[in-house]
């Protein structure tokens, strides 16, 4: 049964709360309007492990990372183990701190602002981990997991904790649940209890960081049909990391595919996934199993040649090119830049994309 929306989890109650207009249809109000995260070139670098006393080259786990997005929307971001796309969803929550680039969250950089500046901006961002169990400290009853992040924003102890019976109830548990310990649930309500925690402070934006790939599959749409629930009767905006295109396709307006810490192409889900531009996309699209069996034995599939490169000495030119079947000698020498494609307002970063 569809649990009932706390009145003080409504819409209209929270942007009572924050001193907003209440969303009513996020994506269509969207349009024409400032975006609610705005990222420009955003880098991460990890200094490289000592091998033999010698010193490692650094690891540029994001290369200039550029994208927007809007109230209400849900941004997929996909590629391989590695690309960098967890590594950019915690430097958007400041969990990880960039190496150069901006952050922008409503219009004020958040970059490089102080953990005391940044906290009445932090209870507007949120994420959820990829492991529940991980996510949430064993020692600790259910309650006080999901009442930590009020009394850090200086909530009382029983309204965080009324608060976090109503947020239970939201993600389809109860207050029954509320003094128990996280071994005490499966892996699916665990992820429940790690998406209370998450809302408990109203935010307006989520990082999901692979919410659902350690689930049964059974329990994956039952997470993924709840995440689609709240974001339309809470007005939030998603970040969506993943490397299942069939649960990005399912739950995302549109997808940025990431390839060796940058993006390669991003845009609306239906001009991605129905005329992919960049040769990794294509070939990442070309392994999605397909439902209906005759189609799958005819389909075209793409197979990338060798490993990806490794961040710490990424090729010249285009990262892809080492693996791409389309690659010339201008790919071998010169960076392609992000840019627009097609009639649409979708880009890609190719030399030769595809326009049809």
């Amino acid at each position: 049964m569809k649990p009932t929306l706390p009145k003080s989890a409504h819409p209209s109650a929270r942007s009572r709360e924050a001193g907003t207009a209440p969303v009513v249809d996020p994506v269509a109000a969207a349009g024409g309007t400032a975006p609610l995260l705005s990222v420009r070139d955003l880098v991460k670098t990890f200094p490289g492990r000592r091998v033999l006393g010698r010193p490692a080259a650094p690891v540029r786990a994001v290369d200039g990372v550029d994208f927007e997005l809007a109230a209400g929307e849900t941004l997929g971001l996909v590629g391989e183990s590695g690309c960098g796309k967890s590594t950019t969803g915690r430097m958007l929550v400041r969990l990880l701190e960039p190496t150069a680039g901006t952050v922008e969250f409503d219009g004020q950089d958040i970059t490089h602002l102080s953990p005391r500046r940044l906290r009445p901006t932090r209870r507007h961002l949120q994420i959820i981990f990829q492991d529940p169990y991980a996510s949430l400290n064993p020692r600790q009853t259910v309650a006080r997991i999901i009442a930590e992040p009020l009394l850090v924003q200086g909530s009382t102890a029983g309204a965080a904790r009324d608060k976090a019976a109503e947020l239970l109830e939201l993600v389809g548990l109860g207050a029954q649940h509320l003094d128990r310990h996280p071994h005490q649930f499966s892996g699916g309500q665990a992820q429940r209890i790690g998406i209370a925690r998450a809302l408990a402070t109203g935010p307006r934006l989520i990082v999901a960081d692979e919410p659902v790939s350690a689930l049964d599959v059974s329990v994956q749409a039952q997470v993924v049909n709840l995440m689609e629930r709240l974001r339309h009767e809470l007005g939030l905006s998603f970040l969506f990391i993943a490397h299942d295109l069939s649960v990005v396709k399912r739950v995302c307006d549109r997808v940025a595919v990431m390839y060796l810490g940058r993006i390669v192409e991003i845009g609306d889900k239906r001009e991605v996934y129905g005329a992919p531009a960049h040769p990794y996309t294509r070939a990442l699209l070309s392994a999605v199993p397909l439902p209906d069996p005759a189609a799958e034995r005819h389909r075209e599939r793409i197979l990338l040649l060798g490993d990806p490169p490794s961040p710490a000495a990424p090729p010249s030119g285009c990262s892809f090119h080492p693996r791409c079947p389309k690659a010339r000698d201008v790919c071998r020498t010169e960076r392609p830049l992000l840019d627009i494609v097609g009639p649409g307002a979708r880009k890609a970063a190719c030399h030769f994309p595809e326009t049809a």
